[in-house]
């Protein structure tokens, strides 16, 4: 499942609204990527969304 193991975000839906003004459906994915982090000494495989991985890096 696409899903950021730090914050929780995942897949948000919406509507398209083009000049018509007809409605359809759409997903607003967040942007997941995986990472390598120190997590208790050890180097560990994340999927984190890139405004954690900014956020950790800037704590770091």
């Amino acid at each position: 499942m696409a899903k950021c193991a730090h914050c929780g975000k995942k897949t948000s839906f919406g509507r398209n609204r083009p000049w018509s003004n007809k409605a359809t459906s759409r997903t607003f994915k967040p942007n997941l990527q995986t990472v390598s982090v120190m997590e208790d000494g050890k180097m560990v495989r994340k999927v984190l969304c890139t405004k954690c991985i900014r956020t950790l890096v800037k704590t770091a």
